[in-house]
Formats: C-alpha cells, sequence, structure tokens
C-alpha cells in the first residue's frame, strides 16, 4: 500500500538539539503527512550550541563553528545550513588568523605548519619547531620504521598508539593537547578506533602513519603523479619524504583550518532557521519524556512525559537525548540497550569567556587559539579566540576570549563557583599573556557531563546496542553518544535516523 494512502504515522523525536531537530525536519521530508512532534525538556532548543548576543559581542557557549566536510558524514552540516536557509549566512574563518599554537615554556608557540592531530604534512616544518627537541623530531620521523602492529587487534587506546608509533615527546608536546582540545578526553582510555580511524587504517594498510598520510596527500594533488611502484619499503620510503620536502611550499597556509565555517550571527542562527522549517505546534518545550514502552501486540510505543500521568501513543519514536537520559526513559522496556547506554561515560567543561581591549595584552593572542599539554600542569585546556577567527564576534579594538577549564583530566575544576573559576583563568592569562586589568565582560558556560568519551571497546558497545535496536520495531537512535560529536555527525545521525524510520513504516504499508 503506497503511504499517502495509508494512515500517517505518529512520530516523536525526543531531545531539541541539532540531532533531534535534524531528525524531525527528515521526517517531514520523507513522510511529509506524518504527525510528527518534537518534546524537548528544556526551555529552548539547541542542546549545547547556544549563542548569547551582547552589545557589540556575540558570545559563544560552546561550538563555535563546524567542518565544511566531515570523513565520516560528509558536507551534511553544510547541506542542512542550506537546506534552512542559511547557505549564504556561512562565514569562513579569517585567513589572515589561520593557524593555532600550543603552550610550551609557558609561552604559545605556533603548532607546525600542516601538522594536523597525529601527523605532519611537510617536513620542514617539523625539523623547525621548537616543540621539539631534536630526538623528538628524529623520533617522529623514526615513525617510518617503527612495525605495524600485527594479530587481530581492532582497537588501542589513542595515547598507546600514539606512544608506540611517534614517541613519548610528541606525544606529550603536540598530540595530547591537540587531542584534549577536542574531545576533553583522557587519551588513555580514548578508543582510536571510535575516534580517529585513520590513523589505524594507514598503519595496516601502509604500514605507517607518516606513509599514509603523505600518499592521501599525493593522491589528492592532481599535480603529483608518481607512475606504480613495487620496489622495497624504503623506496617507498624514500619517494614519500621526498614528495613532502618538496610540497612544503605547496601546502597552503593553514589549509585545515579554512575549511572551519560558522552561520554569520552565531550557532544558534542554526537551531533557530531549523526551528522555523518546523511547525511551531510540533515543538513541544520543558516537556520531559519519563518513560517508553512498546505498544500493544509489540507495535508502536507508548510515551509518558513529566506534564502528564497518561501516556501517549506513537508509531515511531526517534531518541536523541545523552545515553545517561536514554537510559532512563528505556530500563524497563529495553534493559539490555539501557545497561548499556549507562555504561558510556561523559566529562565535560566549563568554558568562560572574557574580553579585554588589545592593549592589556603585554603578548597579543596571534591565530585562533592555543592548546595546553597536560605536562604543562596548568589548569586550562586551551584557549580559543573567537574575535581572531570570525569577523563580527567583537567590537574594534577588543579581543574576545574562550577559555576552557575542566575536562576528564581535571574534573575537580568543574566544581568551582563563577568567582573562583574566573580567578583562576585571569591568573593563567596573566601568567602566560602578560594580561593586566579587569576584563570588559565576563561569562561562565558550564557543562558539566556533556561529552560523551569514546573508550576502548566504544564500536563494540555501539553496535551490540544497535543491534537490540533494530529487533524493536518503530524505536530509532542517535545522537552524539554513537558514531561522532561533531555537528555534521550529528545532524547526519539524525537525518539516518529518520531515513530508517521513513523507510520501515513505508515497507510495513506495503
Amino acid at each position: 500500500m503506497n503511504e499517502s494512502h495509508a494512515t500517517p504515522p505518529r512520530v516523536l523525536v525526543l531531545g531539541g538539539g541539532i540531532t533531534g531537530l535534524a531528525a524531525a525536519l527528515r521526517v517531514r521530508e520523507l513522510l511529509p503527512t506524518a504527525d510528527c512532534v518534537l518534546w524537548e525538556a528544556a526551555a529552548r532548543l539547541g542542546g549545547v550550541l547556544k549563542t548569547e548576543y551582547l552589545d557589540e559581542y556575540l558570545l559563544e557557549h560552546s561550538a563555535d563553528n563546524f567542518l565544511a566536510a566531515d570523513q565520516v558524514a560528509g558536507p551534511a552540516a553544510v547541506r542542512f545550513a542550506a537546506k534552512v536557509g542559511l547557505g549564504d549566512e556561512l562565514l569562513p574563518t579569517l585567513a589572515a588568523h589561520r593557524r593555532a599554537a600550543v603552550l610550551y615554556n609557558g609561552r604559545p608557540v605556533p603548532l607546525p605548519e600542516g601538522f594536523v592531530l597525529m601527523a605532519p604534512r611537510a617536513i620542514w616544518p617539523i625539523l623547525t619547531t621548537p616543540l621539539l627537541s631534536w630526538h623528538g623530531k628524529l623520533r617522529l620521523l623514526g615513525e617510518l620504521f617503527v612495525p605495524a602492529r600485527g594479530g587481530e587487534v581492532r582497537d588501542e587506546s589513542l595515547a598507546s598508539f600514539a606512544r608506540r608509533r611517534f614517541g613519548d615527546e610528541v606525544f606529550e608536546r603536540l598530540i595530547q593537547p591537540l587531542i584534549g582540545g577536542i574531545y576533553t578526553a583522557d587519551p588513555e582510555k580514548l578508543s582510536l578506533a571510535a575516534t580517529l580511524p585513520k590513523y589505524l587504517d594507514w598503519e595496516r594498510q601502509c604500514g605507517s602513519v607518516l606513509q599514509g598520510c603523505w600518499e592521501e596527500q599525493t593522491a589528492n594533488r592532481e599535480a603529483l603523479h608518481d607512475p606504480p611502484q613495487h620496489d622495497a619499503r624504503g623506496g617507498k620510503i624514500a619517494r614519500g619524504i621526498n614528495r613532502a620536502a618538496n610540497n612544503v611550499n605547496a601546502i597552503e597556509s593553514g589549509a585545515r583550518y579554512s575549511q572551519f565555517l560558522a552561520p554569520r550571527l552565531g550557532m544558534e542562527q542554526l537551531v533557530a532557521a531549523a526551528a522555523r522549517h518546523l511547525p511551531a505546534a510540533s515543538i513541544q518545550l520543558e516537556r520531559a519524556a519519563t518513560k517508553l514502552a512498546s505498544g500493544s501486540n509489540g507495535r508502536g510505543w507508548l510515551a509518558w512525559h513529566d506534564k502528564s500521568n497518561a501516556p501517549e501513543s506513537y508509531d515511531t519514536v526517534i531518541v536523541t537525548l545523552p545515553a545517561p537520559r536514554a537510559a532512563a526513559i528505556l530500563k524497563e522496556s529495553a534493559p539490555m540497550i539501557a545497561r548499556e547506554l549507562r555504561d558510556i561515560e561523559y566529562a565535560g567543561s566549563n568554558v568562560v569567556i572574557l574580553a579585554y581591549r588589545r592593549d592589556q595584552f603585554a603578548l597579543p593572542p596571534n591565530g585562533f587559539g592555543m592548546v595546553v599539554p597536560a605536562i604543562a600542569r596548568r589548569q586550562i585546556l586551551a584557549v580559543s579566540y573567537s574575535s581572531e577567527k570570525f569577523p563580527g564576534r567583537a567590537p574594534a579594538g577588543t579581543l574576545l576570549l574562550r577559555v576552557f577549564v575542566g575536562g576528564a583530566l581535571q574534573p575537580e575544576l568543574l566544581k568551582l563557583n563563577d568567582a573562583a573559576l574566573l580567578q583562576l583563568v585571569q591568573r593563567e592569562l596573566r601568567s602566560i599573556y602578560g594580561v593586566w586589568g579587569e576584563p570588559l565582560l565576563t561569562r561562565v558556560a558550564r557543562w558539566e557531563g556533556a561529552m560523551p568519551q569514546y573508550h576502548l571497546g566504544h564500536l563494540d558497545r555501539v553496535s551490540r546496542i544497535e543491534a537490540a535496536a533494530a529487533k524493536l520495531p518503530g524505536l530509532e537512535l542517535a545522537g552524539a553518544a554513537y558514531r561522532g560529536v561533531g555537528i555534521p555527525q550529528c545532524i547526519r545521525g539524525g537525518e539516518a535516523a529518520a531515513e530508517r524510520a521513513a523507510v520501515k513504516w513505508l515497507d510495513c504499508k506495503e
């Protein structure tokens, strides 16, 4: 039976973050006659995406950009922005500041140009960086000769992999702070397969991360074409080094940073635009789901919320809640899934936002931001220079900073009150940048327990959850807890959940 002649399905989306909004919009595209509603426990949509406008300042309380094209999700965020009418509102980063720094000996030192997470795209910046000793530089290049890990081991912690392939110094001074700035995680527990699988693939397929990186780089440059070779590995290594060395000047300055985009009016502009594409009556704020139960004869779902003791009936429920909240509402109807969800750990961070006059800095920030290695024993994770990344974030003559505190390695700092946090951050800024005087404005955004931790075994756990959910008709799961924490991945996850739900509904009506 064709869907247009069938009884319209009732679809419930739980969670009004970007994943839930993407799911609800996709349901309306694929099942235009569906009665689709969205429940959000908070008084606002967007989840962790929050933008505040204060005079001429634009303050981002969490994420302030997204990648134009994610390796897994592709250009999902760009397509989504275009779909909700923001295609012409996306800003690229400011080209003059496309670089980042690492704290070293108490001062920000530029990250070697072309170094991305765990691999350098060029040799010369590595050879000249003061961030590494000559021993560290040679150990990094010696990764070419480190044997690939044998056996059928499918996963490894990021710290173990990085130390094994690059040595302690490269891990501690470059890799750990860069990863910490993204995942706020403990790299000793972080699953490489769940976060950066490409590096595992390069080791398995090319025998070396550097070799894999350079071969991919070469494949992406039409100007460089080597004929197929079948010589010994030493020849491959020599060609890889030569290609990288010859390409130092060809690498676009700050190429990676040019891939970051943001809506002109901040990340919450994306949320508001998505909401405008949904019927106002379909969005129900301050409505927290409390329980899900399968309907009669195992078909459909009954959903309870905190405003009523009577359940509502739906054909499909798409759960985009954080893992602990999803576990709580599924503990009776899907106990196995609930147990697995409860085992996904979460970390958090506080974001301290400050504005200063530029002349208050003895050492002005240069670039997009600075990450702080754990070995520096500081009380901050990173500093993002908001006013240097995108236009229109702060008045002329001022600097707008976001300082990240806490994370999985310093959870005790999450408990500090606002006054103590501001004192801590101002002390660190004085020490590093020579900042004097009081800030022009301050804000503290708290995100305790907001970041899922992809620990070792995470992909196996997600596979078990997905397999169990597939056996429950009308239940779909999506969100940052599963296969990606980035905005493109969350958007694509929400859309994919809606697509699975639509296919199942249409199949059952044929």
